[in-house]
């Protein structure tokens, strides 16, 4: 079993920035890929970012050029960057890791998920 644990959300305000983290412990192997989704209230589940076993990097077009994915190997731990927040960004955002490391835009290959954790961004 995998555990994945988010951690760094919160209240900012519109155009400021937030880093949001996601440490993975457990049967991870070593070539898994991990993404964040988020889901605001009344949506769907939505791709935010994913980084592959590869390191391969995909963003959402509505993130793209604000927010970055990155991850610290050693410490099985994946971060994502939010900068130039806007209000449109308010949901539960969810980190997710796809055990045969290729990841995807949806959630269904995704094996694991965290418990989420809520940003808000006030206008």
């Amino acid at each position: 079993q995998v555990r994945l644990v988010e951690t760094g959300g919160g209240l900012v305000q519109a155009g400021g920035s937030l880093r949001l983290s996601c440490a993975a412990s457990g049967r991870t192997g070593s070539r898994y890929a991990m993404a964040w989704f988020r889901q605001a209230p009344g949506k769907e589940r939505e791709f935010v970012a994913c980084i592959r076993w590869s390191s391969s990097l995909y963003y959402a077009d509505s993130v793209k050029g604000r927010f970055t994915i990155s991850r610290d190997l050693v410490q099985n731990t994946v971060y994502l960057q939010m900068s130039s927040l806007k209000a449109e960004d308010t949901a539960v955002y969810y980190c997710a890791l796809d055990l045969a490391g290729l990841g995807g835009v949806l959630p269904g290959p995704y094996d694991y998920w965290g418990q989420g954790t809520q940003v808000t961004v006030s206008s």
